[in-house]
């Protein structure tokens, strides 16, 4: 003779699939909040580079001129 599932088996079993789906939501909410925190650093990080490589870009080019400069002074005298 077969044995049914009673109500109450059922009933867990739905709410622990409920519950599952929740778990994996939040999961998935939490991941996206560190993937977005981890790109955030990675943007900040490259400005900081960048920033660097522009300020070292116009102290050699500043130094290009002065040096220039100087170079056409030393011509005239």
């Amino acid at each position: 003779m077969a044995v049914t599932p009673s109500k109450d088996y059922k009933r867990r079993e739905r709410e622990q699939r409920k519950l599952d789906k929740r778990m994996a939501r939040e999961a998935a909410k939490i991941q996206e909040l560190e993937d977005q925190q981890v790109a955030a650093q990675a943007a900040a990080e490259a400005a900081v580079k960048q920033d660097a490589a522009d300020l070292q870009a116009k102290l050699e080019a500043d130094f290009e001129a002065e040096l220039e400069a100087e170079r056409k002074s030393q011509k005239v005298a």
